[in-house]
């Protein structure tokens, strides 16, 4: 058969991509992570025929487990997690290749039984060898388990075979500790064999930035500061730190989410067309974005940090951040933060990026708005237009996803008075298939060695490079300003972007 035929064109992208002979191993597999996220995508995987018959599940955690108690585990996890339906034959088919390691990460014989457990199913599940370590532990746990699996051997590769790491957020807590953190992985792993974890990423609506922007004719003219008034990029959340006070206190908002989710999509937003959609090509064109990124001048009027209160959140009373469990009544923690950006390059240049972020706001969405500047010229008198906003185009992330175009249209009636319309593409209603769940793609491409999705050294870094002179200078500089639970945001806010004639939407 002729290699132009799509059922056996390897560039056909069309085809669903099927992982290799390969195993993953879980470290702190017991957490809510692995348990709400990695072990259901694993099966939705299975369950899709993403993964190959004899791939196969480690767990590695300090529970006095049994193989048959880590399989009860996942099995649980799947039943309330997962995407697709439970199917007993795919179950039976994946719980072939589970097996559990009991250790902690200085456990020395523990890290031994792993690699004995590897080796045994390379020859019961013919992986290959092919394995990778999948690190969903506290930031601080990351070196000493990086460095035990250089002491036991488990990062090498043998010929025909590979190895890769990932590596969950916070990467690192500030540059310094960023490098320090990239050191100590690179002398273990080559940087084609380190997969840097940010789930936003991997959500089909991130990915749909590209298709808009590259893949349509209507939209790159007037992507550019000649019609581009500003950009604002929001995440926010509803729910307030849960039961996360021991990782969420000295972190904060802008770390947790700015730093990493945020950049990432102002970098896919305002970047130039790469040469090809792989990995360096991509790689490329987000880090000059990151590279080119200008802080404002006067951090105390640009930027806003805050700290949710007491208020009412979808009809129940809830407590402040102060009043958590677990939370020094004298934290300075933001739990909101605002930051004005810039981008120093020819199609950006004045254009600003508004980014924020909190928790206890009005309601869960993570959306990109690119608002445009008003008609330079109208001919219809300012009665006709009052009423009229700005252009925008929405990118709803979550959790509507889909696209949002608004524009002015007249009224129905003698008269001539125009409004804001809009036109909304929603992935719901557009496609039968529902979309995968970020892990699902994610954890697939590790499996494949794509490393598309996944933020380079580089990018890390840059993204400190901005995030750090920021927060300095509010440890310098007081409290985080107050607002209520279920509002948006602290005043500070509003009045950030009013001062600059322009206001915050209101998702």
């Amino acid at each position: 058969m002729s290699s132009s035929n799509p059922l056996r064109d390897p560039a056909d992208r069309r085809l669903p991509r099927i992982a290799g002979p390969s195993g993953l191993v879980i470290f702190g597999v017991t957490g809510d992570l692995s348990r709400k996220k990695l072990m259901p995508a694993v099966y939705d995987l299975a369950n899709r025929g993403l993964l190959p018959p004899g791939f196969s599940l480690v767990g590695f955690a300090r529970r006095e487990w049994q193989h048959e108690d880590f399989a009860q585990e996942v099995h649980d996890a799947v039943k309330e997690h997962a995407r697709t339906p439970f199917r007993e034959e795919v179950w039976q088919q994946l719980i072939q290749g589970m097996r559990f390691v009991q250790g902690t990460f200085d456990d020395d014989d523990a890290f031994e039984r792993l690699r004995g457990t590897i080796e045994e199913l390379d020859k019961a599940q013919g992986t290959g060898g092919n394995f990778a370590f999948y690190l969903s532990v506290p930031p601080s746990a990351f070196p000493v388990v990086i460095q035990q699996l250089k002491k036991h051997n488990l990062a090498d590769q043998t010929s025909g075979s590979w190895r890769r790491a990932v590596i969950e957020k916070p990467f690192g807590h500030n540059l310094e500790s960023a490098e320090e953190l990239n050191a100590i992985v690179h002398q273990v792993f080559a940087p084609d064999q380190v997969f840097r974890i940010d789930h936003y990423l991997g959500k089909e609506t991130v990915q749909n930035i590209l298709a808009l922007r590259f893949a349509n004719t209507m939209f790159e003219p007037i992507w550019n500061r000649s019609f581009v008034d500003h950009v604002q990029i929001t995440m926010a959340e509803d729910i307030g730190i849960g039961g996360r006070a021991g990782y969420y206190d000295g972190i904060g908002a802008a770390r947790d989410v700015i730093q990493n989710h945020l950049l990432q999509l102002m970098a896919l937003t305002a970047m130039e067309e790469p040469a090809s959609f792989d990995a360096d090509a991509l790689a490329a064109e987000k880090t000059k974005v990151l590279g080119a990124v200008r802080l404002p001048k006067d951090l105390g009027r640009d930027t806003v940090r805050g700290q949710y209160a007491a208020g009412w959140q979808g009809g129940e009373k809830v407590i402040g951040y102060l009043q958590e469990d677990g939370i020094n009544a004298k934290s300075k923690t933001d739990t909101y933060a605002a930051i004005k950006l810039e981008v120093d390059n020819r199609r950006w240049a004045g254009v600003p990026f508004y980014l924020r972020t909190g928790k206890r706001l009005g309601r869960r969405v993570t959306e990109i708005a690119v608002v445009f500047q008003r008609a330079p010229h109208s001919p219809f008198d300012h009665t006709a237009t009052e009423e009229l906003g700005k252009n925008a185009i929405v990118i709803r992330v979550q959790p509507d996803e889909g696209v949002t175009v608004r524009f002015g249209s007249k009224v129905p009636g003698t008269s001539m008075e125009i409004r804001d319309v809009s036109m909304d593409f929603a992935y719901g209603e557009s496609f039968t298939e529902s979309s995968p769940e970020a892990y699902e793609r994610l954890i697939l491409d590790v499996l494949l060695g794509d490393s598309n999705l996944f933020p380079r050294t580089e990018e890390v870094e840059l993204s400190w490079k901005i995030l750090d002179p920021i927060e300095v200078y509010w440890d310098k500089h007081g409290k985080p300003a107050q607002y209520q639970a279920g509002t948006w945001g602290p005043n500070e806010a509003d009045e950030m972007l009013e001062r600059d004639g322009r206001s915050w939407r209101r998702p």
